[in-house]
């Protein structure tokens, strides 16, 4: 009777000294930025921490990643940070200084889990917590993005001057040019022989007054590229990309206009619209490749809208 009693105890105890099981685990839900994070590992509780699959949270956030099997250490590396982890210790390195976790990684059915908030902290992301609905959202820091304002005209008269450049034409000022990072000057058009052209049949057209746009421009550190616009009104852009003499003619047009810009935008409108064959995406992909390596050779780049 002592002994069954004495054994009762020990397993009561062992209950209570030992991890308790993931609490809920099958529940928890990870999100990064609004979207499910899918494993086939599932996330655990451990004292405290939320535990989840190192490659899957890893991948999702786009980071490159390493395991090493001898030392049993799993890397991530993602936008110059590194962070490094070893199963079973509770120091971590983050671009080579070392930081101490709450929880030592672990493996759970072959799988590394690995404390969530350090590693995404670690890469720049906002971790929160839910206890209520057992949801961890995981934001991602927000990526550097270039914005390009479209810009037509560049008179007193037809244009939007002063709501770019905050003052009367042809005074400028910051205006509103913080919001932009690059200014797409709709100037030109081509017709299905190649020609480039400074106004075409939709109303694009260089202004008179083109100079003092580029002017403004340089002066406030605007990059600026040059746009071309047509339709595939009367098979424009199919005539041009079919005929090899229109489209060597149109590459070496706009390598001579583009050395005042920045780069090239191409703005060819409703080609496919209709219907797309192989054979015109391959033309089409053709005149595109033909006049990114022209532009490439002089530094210039190349922008599809």
């Amino acid at each position: 009777m002592k002994k069954y009693i004495l054994t009762m105890v020990v397993l009561v105890i062992m209950m209570v000294l030992l991890p308790a099981p993931a609490s809920g685990a099958q529940d928890i839900r990870i999100y990064l930025d609004g979207l499910p994070v899918v494993s086939e590992t599932a996330p655990v509780i451990m004292d405290g921490r939320v535990m989840v699959p190192f490659r899957a949270v890893a991948e999702s956030l786009n980071a490159e990643v390493n395991w090493d099997p001898d030392p049993q250490k799993v890397t991530a590396v993602r936008e110059g940070m590194v962070v490094v982890l070893q199963i079973g210790n509770q120091t971590a390195w983050q671009n080579g200084q070392a930081v101490s976790l709450d929880r030592s990684p672990i493996i759970i059915n072959g799988r590394t889990l690995i404390p969530l908030r350090f590693f995404a902290e670690s890469l720049g992301c906002q971790v929160d917590w839910n206890g209520q609905t057992y949801e961890v959202s995981i934001t991602s820091p927000r990526k550097a993005m270039t914005v390009i304002g479209f810009y037509a005209l560049g008179d007193s008269r037809t244009s939007s001057w002063t709501n770019l450049f905050g003052k009367s034409y042809p005074e400028f000022d910051q205006g509103n040019t913080d919001l932009i990072g690059d200014l797409a000057l709709g100037w030109y058009s081509v017709d299905a022989q190649g020609n480039l052209l400074t106004r075409s049949n939709t109303g694009w057209q260089r202004p008179d007054s083109w100079e003092k746009v580029l002017e403004a421009a340089d002066t406030l550190g605007l990059r600026y590229e040059m746009v071309i616009h047509v339709t595939e009104k009367d098979n424009t852009i199919t005539n041009l990309m079919s005929d090899d003499s229109a489209v060597q003619n149109f590459v070496s047009a706009v390598l001579a206009e583009s050395q005042i810009y920045d780069g090239v935008n191409l703005d060819f409108e409703g080609l496919g619209l209709g219907s797309s064959s192989p054979a015109d995406r391959q033309l089409f992909t053709r005149l595109v490749s033909r006049l990114y390596s022209s532009l490439q050779s002089v530094d210039k780049t190349l922008t599809l809208t």
